[in-house]
C-alpha cells in the first residue's frame, strides 16, 4: 500500500470519529474490530486471532522482523481499509498522520536500496486478543517496524500503552518530502526545555554522551530508571509547563477518551514529582537522549543512530502497560 492510498484511508479513519465525540473510543474499537474480523476468511482470521491471555499479547517489538498477526499484504484492499479504520478508533488525526509518515519512510528506505522485503510499507500486522466485547476484556495490536500500538480494553475502559513511534530518517533531507520530521516537534520541545534549564542553573544533563538507545528497550515490563537530571519541584512555573506540554504532545497521538484521565493525574498529583533528564549533544544534529519520568510512567526519546538522524520515542506505564494493574483490579473485584 503506497503513500496516497494510506493517506486516503487514514483520512477516512480520522473523520469516522471526528465530530462524533459522544461515541466513546471503546465502543468504536469494539465495532471496528468486529467488522474487521468478519471481513476475514478462515485463514486470515486464524492468523489475526489470539486468546486474550496468550503471551504474544505482551511480545511487542519495534525492529523490522516477522510478527504474529495478519499482515497487510495478506489483506484485500477493503480489508486493509477496515484495519486502518480500527487504527483510527485509537489515534487522533495527529497520531494517524504520524503513523502514516512512519510507514511511508519504509518506502523511502526501500528506494535508497533497502531490502524490499524488510523495507515494506505493508509489513505491518494486526492482532486481536480475545473477542471484541463491550463488557469483557480484549485487546488489539497494530505493529511493524518503528510502530507498536497496543490497546487493552476492560469494558469501556481503554489502556493504550505501551506506545512506540520511530523514524528513520528522523528528518528527510532530500526528495519530494524534504523537511519531513514526524517527531520533530517533540524533539525540539525537549531540547528547548533542556537549554532553558541549563540557562537557569538547573541542568538536566546527566551525561555528555547519549545512551545508544531507549533504556526501557523492548522489555515487556518497563523498569523504573535511575533518577537523573532535575526534578519539577526545582523548576519554575514555565519550565513545569514545558515539561507537561511534552507529555501532552506524546499523549496527543491517542484519543482523549484514552489519555485524559492519565494526563489529569500527571497534571495534578504528579505535577511536582516529574524528572527530566538529558544526555548527549544539545545541538539539533548531534546524538541525544531525553526522558521524562513520573510516579508511574516514563517517556523516552533517543536520536543517536545514523549520525543522529534515526529517532525512537516510547511511552510506558510502569504499572499498567498492557493493562496489568487495571486487569488485576478488575479480576479482584469481579471474581471474588
Amino acid at each position: 500500500m503506497r503513500f496516497p492510498t494510506i493517506l486516503a484511508t487514514l483520512t477516512t479513519a480520522v473523520f469516522a470519529h471526528e465530530g462524533h465525540n459522544h461515541n466513546p473510543a471503546a465502543a468504536e474499537m469494539n465495532e471496528a474490530a468486529t467488522v474487521f474480523l468478519a471481513s476475514l476468511d478462515e485463514k486470515q482470521r486464524k492468523a489475526a486471532s489470539f486468546e486474550f491471555k496468550n503471551k504474544e499479547r505482551e511480545n511487542w517489538h519495534f525492529v523490522p522482523m516477522d510478527r504474529e498477526g495478519v499482515r497487510f499484504d495478506a489483506l484485500k484492499p477493503h480489508q486493509q481499509h477496515l484495519a486502518f479504520g480500527l487504527l483510527g478508533t485509537g489515534l487522533t488525526q495527529k497520531g494517524l498522520m504520524t503513523a502514516t509518515q512512519i510507514m511511508t519512510l519504509e518506502e523511502v528506505l526501500r528506494s535508497r536500496g533497502g531490502d524490499p522485503e524488510v523495507r515494506n510499507t505493508e509489513k505491518y500486522n494486526i492482532a486481536i486478543f480475545g473477542s471484541p466485547s463491550p463488557t469483557k476484556v480484549w485487546g488489539w495490536r497494530f505493529e511493524g517496524h518503528h510502530l507498536s500500538l497496543n490497546f487493552s480494553l476492560i469494558g469501556d475502559k481503554v489502556i493504550g500503552l505501551p506506545a512506540f513511534y520511530g523514524t528513520n530518517p528522523a528528518e528527510l533531507k532530500k526528495g519530494p518530502l524534504k523537511g519531513l520530521r514526524p517527531l520533530g516537534e517533540i524533539e525540539d520541545a525537549g531540547r528547548r526545555l533542556a537549554k532553558d534549564l541549563i540557562k537557569a542553573g538547573n541542568s538536566p544533563v546527566f551525561s555528555e554522551k547519549a545512551p545508544k538507545e531507549i533504556l526501557t528497550a523492548q522489555d515487556s515490563t518497563a523498569k523504573v530508571q535511575e533518577i537523573m537530571g532535575t526534578t519539577s519541584d526545582k523548576m519554575d512555573g514555565e519550565q513545569v509547563k514545558q515539561t507537561l506540554a511534552i507529555v501532552s504532545q506524546v499523549a496527543s497521538m491517542q484519543r482523549g477518551e484514552i489519555t485524559n484521565e492519565t494526563l489529569r493525574k500527571i497534571n495534578t498529583t504528579q505535577r511536582k514529582k516529574l524528572h527530566f533528564a538529558w544526555g548527549g549533544s544539545l545541538e539539533r544534529n548531534g546524538p541525544h537522549y531525553f526522558r521524562i519520568q513520573g510516579v508511574d510512567f516514563i517517556i523516552e526519546y533517543a536520536n543517536t543512530q545514523n549520525d543522529a538522524n534515526h529517532a525512537h520515542l516510547v511511552w510506558r506505564d510502569l504499572k499498567d502497560d498492557f493493562a496489568r494493574n487495571s486487569l488485576q483490579k478488575h479480576y479482584a473485584e469481579n471474581h471474588k
